[in-house]
This record gives structure tokens, sequence and C-alpha cells, in this order.
């Protein structure tokens, strides 16, 4: 690989760990001020309407700047937000502030990538990064159900940080009041760990025409590397299939938080340590991935995305640990050989039709637009009241009919062998 190919790997991860923890601090946040339980999903769709919004100027942005300073900005954005959530703002809108740094971060992190690393590797550099991301989820997950944990509120450390950090807060305006003061100063040290390793990492190796940044004409420019991705036969495929992935594992990630409350009566920091089985699964698959599939043959894990759907049902339906974590590993596994192909063949189409920032912003945009619908309906649907598991296994089954019906038009796409 490149030289600093994996310094960056080190920072993205650093960077993403502390957004995972955050995210299971928040939704304890959320919890411990009162909250109903639909608004934790509100805190990813916060966290994700950056990416959709900002889409247009992002890729630009991240085409026209050092993509490295680019990155060590973004996690001083991110600390800000955590600081938000010492104050009275409500912590969906801090998490959304957190949110804005990583949809700028994505573009420059992907751009580097693709700029750095030869078309015959980029299927074992997307491995590396998915294994890093999904170990960030994991980590950060564990790392985020731990610090949330009642056992680490009332440990000296936490309480001597406490006692320090609960003053100077007060002093400073910002009485916030909660056993998760020490755990949101601990993420805002691993942001600060993310900049330091990302000061390391060398910049990217191509120079971008410049760009005009008047917002007309880059909503026109995005809207046209939109459509021209979208209507390559390669780029359609692969964004259709990352796009539906994305949004069925934001919701597939607060769903078992639900499902574990419900069926297994599992607290929060043991249902966090299940979402961290799944992240182990991706992790493996992944790895599966990036050392047998080839960039030519991405097309064939297709049907991985069929049997994706249907073990999301099954895994709905188990009713103890001893059956229920073998299913949500091999439910990771499933996802991480179905996205690891597909994300660097779009990415791989992406360069060779726009610039690096441009096609990772365009990936972003659809895939988080995803995300944001999905995690509607499946707030909605929990304002309504509905159970958790019928809802679990008709999801699974709509997941494995769109994933049948999208191997079918890549079917018909494929020209026909002569007679």
């Amino acid at each position: 690989m490149p030289s600093g190919f994996y310094l960056l790997i080190a920072a993205q991860f650093v960077s993403a760990l502390a957004d995972n923890a955050l995210l299971i601090l928040a939704a304890a946040l959320l919890q411990e001020q009162g909250f109903a339980p639909w608004w934790a999903p509100m805190l990813k769709f916060s966290f994700t309407i950056s990416y959709v919004l900002l889409a247009p100027f992002m890729g630009p942005f991240a085409d026209a700047v050092p993509k490295t300073k680019l990155m060590i900005w973004m996690n001083g954005l991110k600390t800000i937000g955590v600081l938000l959530m010492f104050t009275a703002i409500h912590p969906v809108l801090a998490y959304a502030v957190v949110g804005v740094g990583a949809a700028a971060y994505a573009p420059a992190k992907y751009g580097l990538i693709t700029e750095w690393v030869p078309a015959r590797l980029l299927v074992r550099a997307n491995g590396w990064i998915e294994i890093s991301v999904v170990l960030a989820a994991l980590s950060g997950t564990v790392l985020g159900g731990f610090l949330a944990s009642a056992w680490y509120a009332s440990t000296p450390f936490a309480m001597q940080i406490g006692a320090v950090i609960g003053p100077v807060l007060q002093g400073l305006g910002l009485p916030l009041v909660s056993k998760l003061l020490a755990s949101l100063v601990l993420v805002v040290v691993l942001y600060g760990v993310a900049a330091l390793l990302q000061s390391g990492v060398r910049t990217g190796v191509v120079t971008y025409p410049p760009t005009s940044f008047q917002v007309s004409a880059l909503v026109r420019d995005f809207a046209a590397a939109n459509r021209r991705l979208w209507r390559d036969p390669e780029g359609g495929l692969t964004l259709t299939v990352t796009t539906l992935f994305w949004g069925v594992g934001a919701t597939v990630q607060f769903a078992v938080l639900r499902w574990a409350k419900d069926v297994l009566q599992l607290p929060m920091d043991g249902a966090a340590y299940l979402q961290a089985v799944v992240a182990i699964g991706v992790v493996m698959g992944a790895g599966l991935a990036g050392a047998w599939v080839a960039l030519g043959a991405a097309w064939r894990v297709l049907p991985a995305g069929v049997l994706l759907g249907l073990m999301i049902s099954g895994a709905a339906l188990t009713t103890g640990l001893p059956t229920t974590l073998p299913a949500l590993s091999l439910l990771g596994v499933v996802g991480g050989i179905l996205v690891v192909p597909m994300n660097a063949l779009l990415q791989h189409r992406g360069h060779q039709l726009l610039t690096a920032g441009r096609s990772i912003a365009v990936q972003g945009f659809n895939e988080n637009l995803s995300i944001l619908v999905m995690l509607g309906a499946y707030a909605a649907c929990l304002a309504l009241d509905w159970p958790i598991v019928p809802m679990l296994v008709v999801f699974g089954l709509l997941v494995a009919l769109a994933m049948a019906a999208i191997i079918w038009a890549h079917a018909q796409q494929r020209p026909k062998p002569s007679v």
C-alpha cells in the first residue's frame, strides 16, 4: 500500500471510534433526560442529514483544499459538537454538529484513497477501510456501552473527572448535571488523538482545476454528477446496492437496541454489545471479500444481499443468546462480503467518471438519503408502537425482495452470449 495509507486508516479509526461511542452516550443522555424512545434513531438522522444537504458542496471543497488539513479541521468541529452536549442544547442538535464534521471528513478520506491506490488494489484498500470502519463501530459501541454503564459512572476515575469538570462547566455557564460527564470528556480526548494522527498523513497527489463556489453552480454540477453516476451501468448498479445496504445497516443498528431490550430484556450496555457482535461479523466478511474478490468480479457477490435480508428476518425470531449471537455474527459476515466489493467498484467507476471528491460526495448523498428515509420510517413505526419482532421480519423480507429485483435487473443489462 502507498506510504501513509495505514496512518490514515489509524486516524480515521480513532475518529470513527469517537463518533460511535458518542452515539451510544447521546442515546443514554436522551434516556437520562426522559425523552421518548423514538428520539434515539433521530440521533442518527441528525448526524446523517448533513451528508445529504451538504453533498453538493463537500465534494468540490474536499478537492479544493488539502485533504489532510480538512480532516484535522473536521475533528475540531466534532469536538465542538461534544462540548455542546455540556450545555442545555438538545443532544440531537449537538450530535448534528458532529455529523457536519463527518460529512466533510468522508470525501477527504475516500478521496485520498482513490488518489493514492491503483485500481488493482482498490478492493484490498476498501477491505482495510471497511474493516477499520466496522472495528471502529464495534469498539465504539462497546466503549459507549461501557462508558454509559452505571458501573463505570461509580468508578473513582469517573467520579474524580466529574468532580473536576462539573465546577468548571458551572463556572462557564454550562450546568450539565449527568453521570456521563467523564465519558464525554474522554470522547473529546479521542478526537484530539485522531487529529494528531492525521497531522502525519501526507496530502493528495492530484491537483484539480479551480472550481467556482457559487451555490447555484455547485448544485447544478452536483446534480449532473449524480445523474451521470446513476446512468452508468456499473455506477448505477453499485450505487443501488450500497444505497440500500447503508440504509438497512443504520436501521438494524437501532432496531437491535430496541429488540434486545424487548425480547432479551437487556440494558443499554448489553444491547450495545449485541451491536458489536454484528460488527465482528462484518469485519470477518470484509476481510474475506478483500482477500478473495477481484474488482472485475464484484457483481458475483450480489446474491449475498438476498441472504442478508432473509437473515435479518431469521435473527429477529431468535429468543435467546445461544441462537442470537451466531445469527447476528453471520448476518454481519454476509453484509461485509456484500458491501466491500460493491464499494470498491463504485469508487473505481466514480473516479473514472468524476473527480475523487465529487464521486464520494454523490455516493454519500445517496447512501445517507437512504439512511434518513429508513430511519424516519423506523422512528414512525416506534412512535406508532409497532411490535419490534414483526417489524424486523417484514423489513428483512422486503430487503431480500429488493436485492432479488436488483439481481434480475442486472441480469437483463448484461450482454447475452452469442449463439
